[in-house]
């Protein structure tokens, strides 16, 4: 086993792992050129690819868009704006990315934990690496006083948990979540439900139709709604039955 001399004091060590060892070298290691699988090259180390990373400087324009939030539990919006950077772009590793959010509300109740959230978002979002686990860790969080029902039929647990659904639809969008999408047979199953439903619901009872006035009486001849005050007397529309003979 070879050894190196150490002339300096250590102040600071690492530990590297021998898969994250493997990782770095895989990195590092020759790719095939464009249009050749044979053709090896070399990729330099200060590869002009640019990623995501705390240190990258914020441009002058961004590209944003924003998202509304109207909740029964507040008289006021809130309005979610996700500005995102484009990273490399025109060339083949173009990749669009959150850079920061902003939530504006004319309910001063919830100010303070909209300007710690939004700030520690943002943080999450320019540290850059794999930002979709902030989907499921807001939509998990539950409002202790319930939650509240969207228009639609969507039961929403908390606020917070709705402003994870609009940071997942906004990856979506971007492309960096993947909507979730039904197998066949299952799609297909739920198509001849709702066929079933519809059709069910189109189904009428015979008698649901009256033919005969509103707040007509019952006969009780032929028990029938269909008696109505005609000439003095209370007379059936249906069987001619009447009180006056």
């Amino acid at each position: 086993m070879s050894g190196h001399r150490i002339d300096s004091k250590i102040v600071k060590y690492r530990v590297v792992k021998p898969e994250a060892a493997k990782a770095a070298e895989a990195a590092s290691a020759v790719r095939p050129r464009e249009g050749s699988r044979d053709e090896p090259r070399d990729e330099p180390r200060d590869s002009k690819v640019i990623w995501m990373h705390e240190k990258l400087e914020r441009p002058e324009v961004l590209i944003g868009s924003t998202y509304k939030i109207k909740t029964p539990v507040s008289d006021h919006a809130m309005y979610v704006t996700i500005n995102d950077i484009v990273l490399n772009e025109g060339t083949e590793h173009e990749q669009r990315r959150p850079f920061e959010i902003f939530i504006n509300s004319k309910n001063l109740d919830h100010f303070q934990w909209i300007v710690a959230l939004t700030r520690i978002i943002s943080a999450v979002f320019r540290k850059g690496g794999d930002v979709t686990f902030l989907v499921e860790e807001l939509k998990a969080v539950f409002d202790p006083r319930g939650g509240y029902w969207q228009t639609g039929g969507k039961f929403m647990p908390s606020i917070i948990a709705e402003l994870g659904y609009v940071i997942e639809k906004h990856l979506q969008t971007i492309g960096l979540l993947r909507a979730p999408e039904l197998d066949e047979g299952r799609r297909k199953l739920i198509e001849e439900k709702r066929s079933e439903y519809e059709a069910r619901q189109k189904q009428q009872d015979a008698f649901a139709n009256s033919h005969y006035p509103q707040g007509a009486q019952l006969c009780s001849k032929c028990s029938t709604a269909a008696v109505v005050m005609m000439d003095g007397c209370m007379t059936c529309l249906n069987c001619g039955d009447s009180k006056c003979g």
